[in-house]
């Protein structure tokens, strides 16, 4: 009875971060912009993503435009496209192999080989899922913060943390945890 709340508890924290995952590579909130100085009245927000700038003008008007060109684009910000793209699908894959698993073992108690084939493989992609958005969520995160204190770095080319970071670092979280309790098995 604890294997099977085991493995629905992954099936859910790993269908969680695959959603996560998904919404991350989609969010344009990757850096946000910084206001440092003492004007209280923001009137733009600027917002980087892995796809497109957007530009809210005080909250009403939302204007986002897809970068022009993938090749005009910093080799950094394409290798973390590319490590995000890959994540989606990996997380997609292994959720479906967690769910072939789970139904598999329901189906047949009694050859545990057969189990541990579809489980293991899940929990392993789940584990190269998280480490696959670990990896650009944690590189942004940190050169956003090393900027953010680099007195040579304008004021107006200050960034902080977006939510879409968040929102990576909570899927890599779902990821390695679910990955870890198929693992497990």
């Amino acid at each position: 009875m604890a294997c099977c709340v085991l493995q629905i508890t992954g099936l859910i924290f790993g269908g969680v971060g695959m959603v996560g995952t998904l919404a991350a590579t989609a969010m344009p909130q990757w850096r946000v912009s910084a206001y440092l100085d003492g004007n209280i009245v923001v009137f733009e927000t600027v917002w980087e993503g892995l796809w497109m700038d957007c530009i809210s003008q005080l909250g009403i008007r939302l204007q986002c435009k897809f970068y022009d060109s993938v090749l005009a684009l910093p080799p950094p910000l394409e290798a973390f496209r590319a490590l995000m793209c890959i994540a989606v699908g990996l997380s997609v894959l292994s959720f479906l192999m967690a769910i072939v698993g789970v139904k598999y073992t329901h189906r047949s108690k009694e050859d545990p080989q057969g189990i541990s084939i579809f489980i293991l493989a899940a929990g392993v992609a789940f584990l190269l899922t998280g480490v696959l958005v670990l990896i650009p969520v944690s590189w942004t995160g940190g050169s956003i913060i090393r900027d953010f204190y680099d007195p040579e770095v304008p004021m107006a080319l200050k960034r902080e943390l977006g939510a879409a970071l968040y929102v990576g670092w909570g899927s890599t979280a779902l990821l390695l945890a679910a990955g870890a309790m198929y693992c497990h098995f």
